[in-house]
């Protein structure tokens, strides 16, 4: 590994000293720049400087007074010097201000204070990861799957959006986050690792790190397989942010099933998600409830990216799309067939109705698939790319 050229920006002068010094004793870079002063601008000397020297690494602390002015910080920083991986240094117990700081264009978030082992692991995983990704420059897709009502059907859609996805673009993982997953079930698969062996490695989890914890389907799609005891994974966190960083890192498509969890981490994937789809039946009970998910939901997030999914679809006299779209406060965008006994005894085998070629369901979730991704959308670039090539 090279040594990587570093920039520090901290508006505490004690903790530019100390990020020097930690950064300097890992060997493996070096400090060629400090700044006190947050850029919240491209004509910022401080964003100018940054754009001239160009870092592989630019390390931006993110103090908890001072959070948004930080979080503006990346922003800027990722446009003005996009070849520059920012990593950001904060406090874990505010998941909001980490999704921030991802979404702003940070690529790793480090617990406050770090220390010399904390900040070579990150170069480590940008050095591996870049050595990986360095033809492939854009973030993966995150769609998040969620059931208005229990039994709607939400890990049916995830698990046949998911290989529709495989099949039309190729490079898909589904995630499980359901509190018993079942996507392991519908996909005929006996994983040796889950979701919680992940989360337990997230101090050094990298996309290799990651690829081990994978069971793969025999169409090429992976699954992060779901947990296998009820209780087992409350509380996930905001480390959650940590996990996705990676696997949006590695996957041009990520659809996670998060079925019926409702808690602070099904806010924290909705957020980070490109789209929501929530899953309903042409029902009062169901879309009732889907009214107060999609509230739950927008507490932290915006409701712009929530659509309804109309599973188990068939006219009702006296309820049409626009009382559903008024029921749910949210837009239809797409209808699955009722084809219940299909989708049983596709479950029941282990064989998706999304590869019972020449039906009307398989063709319905290809359908959905290209709403998801529309032709100018999508490119042949599958992931981040954290640091240049050499």
């Amino acid at each position: 590994m090279s040594e990587l050229s570093v920039a520090i920006i901290a508006s505490d002068e004690e903790q530019r000293t100390i990020l020097k010094m930690m950064v300097d004793g890992t060997a493996v870079a070096r400090t060629i720049y400090s700044a006190a002063s947050y850029p919240a601008a491209a004509t910022d000397p401080t964003a100018r400087k940054l754009k001239e020297l160009d870092p592989d690494v630019v390390i931006c602390d993110v103090p908890k007074e001072s959070a948004p002015l930080a979080v503006k910080a990346i922003e800027v920083l990722h446009l003005e010097a996009p070849r520059s991986a920012i990593v950001a240094i904060g406090e874990m117990s505010q998941p909001q201000v980490i999704v921030q700081a991802m979404r702003a264009g940070g690529r790793e978030f480090l617990e406050r204070p770090a220390s010399v082992n904390s900040l070579m692991d990150a170069f480590l995983r940008l050095s591996n990861l870049s050595r990986k990704t360095r033809k492939q420059s854009e973030r993966g897709k995150i769609i998040a799957v969620v059931n208005a009502k229990g039994g709607c059907g939400a890990t049916t859609i995830a698990v046949n959006t998911a290989l529709s996805l495989q099949a039309k673009h190729g490079n898909t993982a589904l995630v499980d986050m359901a509190s018993l997953g079942h996507a392991a079930l519908h996909l005929n698969l006996k994983p040796s690792f889950t979701l919680a062996d992940a989360l337990q490695n997230l101090n050094r989890l990298d996309s290799s790190l990651l690829d081990s914890f994978i069971t793969r389907h025999s169409t090429g799609i992976s699954l992060l397989a779901g947990l296998k005891e009820p209780g087992t994974g409350e509380g996930f966190g905001p480390e959650l942010a940590r996990l996705f960083d990676v696997t949006v890192g590695a996957y041009r498509f990520v659809v996670v099933d998060v079925s019926s969890r409702l808690d602070s981490s099904t806010r924290l994937v909705c957020e980070l998600a490109d789209h929501v789809l929530l899953v309903a039946h042409m029902d009062v009970p169901s879309l009732w409830s889907a009214n107060k998910i999609r509230d739950f939901i927008t507490q932290t997030g915006n409701p712009e990216k929530i659509r309804i999914v109309v599973n188990r679809y068939k006219k009702i006299a006296g309820l049409d799309d626009a009382d559903v779209e008024a029921a749910t406060h949210s837009k239809i965008l797409w209808k699955i067939p009722n084809q219940f006994p299909l989708i049983a005894n596709s479950i029941e085998r282990g064989i998706p109705v999304a590869h019972v070629n020449h039906t009307d369901i398989a063709r319905s979730f290809g359908g959905l698939v290209e709403l998801l991704t529309p032709r100018e959308a999508v490119r042949s670039k599958t992931a981040w790319s954290l640091l240049r090539s050499s």
